[in-house]
């Protein structure tokens, strides 16, 4: 790896920018994909390649190529302390997501009630910018209360989190997304929040709805069809 290289990857690591490292098969040549002085087959495959995070070979035409995939960490973050989210943090946490803890009821954020998470008693926008969500997180919310979940989610709109996701009934919803409108946000970007969060699996306990949430985030990240299919 060429000192050159070595510098653009170091960046984007600290910027947070999924790149894809191609090497050339067998002569060694490298490169950080994408890149406009890169074909648009190798651009297409370095892309499937992050989307999957799936470091391996590909042959384009009668070239191979090593793509090392170079992604941010995945990052889930929950507003609302309640049990839903105890539960759904191991849960994140197996499948390797970061997880933080959004909570400014001081009562609800403990260490005892999530011990080994990281955990924020700032008011949800401020803890929003903060954390500044990007393509690799996702942002849900559960506390129910609108001064809670409504900053969070006009910061999550705002952003690039490849998930947002709700808690509440489809009247709460309907009621939120007015909220949200009157803020600026257009229909088209109110879509972008799974509400009711959670595939539809008829989930009743906290253990239940964490596992039908988590299986959506699963399913929205790779695309799956699933996703629209059990969605609400």
């Amino acid at each position: 790896m060429t000192p050159d290289i070595l510098a653009a990857l170091e960046q984007a690591r600290r910027e947070k920018r999924p790149v894809v490292l191609a090497t050339s098969l067998p002569d060694g040549a490298q490169c950080l994909l994408p890149s406009p002085a890169a074909s648009a087959e190798l651009n297409a495959a370095a892309e499937q390649k992050l989307v999957h995070d799936d470091s391996g070979t590909v042959t384009l035409g009668s070239q191979n190529w090593f793509l090392h995939v170079y992604n941010p960490p995945l990052r889930i973050v929950i507003v609302g302390a309640v049990h839903i989210a105890q539960a759904l943090v191991p849960f994140a946490a197996a499948l390797g997501y970061g997880v933080t803890v959004v909570d400014p009821r001081r009562s609800f954020a403990t260490d005892e009630r999530f011990p080994n998470v990281t955990v924020s008693t700032d008011w949800p926008d401020e803890a929003m910018d903060a954390l500044a969500p990007d393509a690799r997180t996702a942002v849900v919310t559960l506390t129910h209360d609108p001064k809670l979940d409504d900053p969070a989610l006009d910061r999550a709109l705002k952003s690039q989190a490849f998930y947002i996701g709700a808690l509440g009934s489809r009247k709460t919803h309907a009621a939120r997304l007015v909220r949200l409108r009157a803020l600026g946000h257009s229909d088209a970007a109110l879509a972008r929040i799974r509400g009711p969060v959670g595939l539809s699996i008829e989930a009743v306990t906290a253990p239940e709805i964490a596992l039908s949430v988590l299986a959506e985030i699963v399913a929205v990240r790779h695309g799956s069809p699933l996703a629209q299919k059990l969605a609400a």
